[in-house]
């Protein structure tokens, strides 16, 4: 089912999820992301998707030191101190 710019669903079956978020439906369902069920069908909100994707780390561009509280700042302090 192909979305318009203009109409995105509250909730979206797997394949319209996957494409929604940039994954593989495979991957998606490999995420842990929570789904709601109606009958035989799996259905993802789209608030939970974007949740997803607002929680993961934004890639430090070269040459830029992480800056302090970053994941990853944060990890190198654990690793040395």
């Amino acid at each position: 089912m192909a979305q318009s710019a203009s109409f995105l669903p509250r909730a979206m079956g797997e394949a319209d999820a996957a494409k929604y978020i940039g994954l593989s439906p495979t991957t998606l369902r490999s995420l842990g992301i929570p789904r709601r069920v109606y009958g035989s069908r799996r259905l993802y909100e789209r608030a939970d998707l974007d949740d997803f994707l607002n929680n993961l780390p934004f890639e430090s561009p070269k040459g830029v030191a992480p800056t302090e509280g970053s994941e990853t700042c944060d990890d190198a302090k654990k690793a040395f101190g």
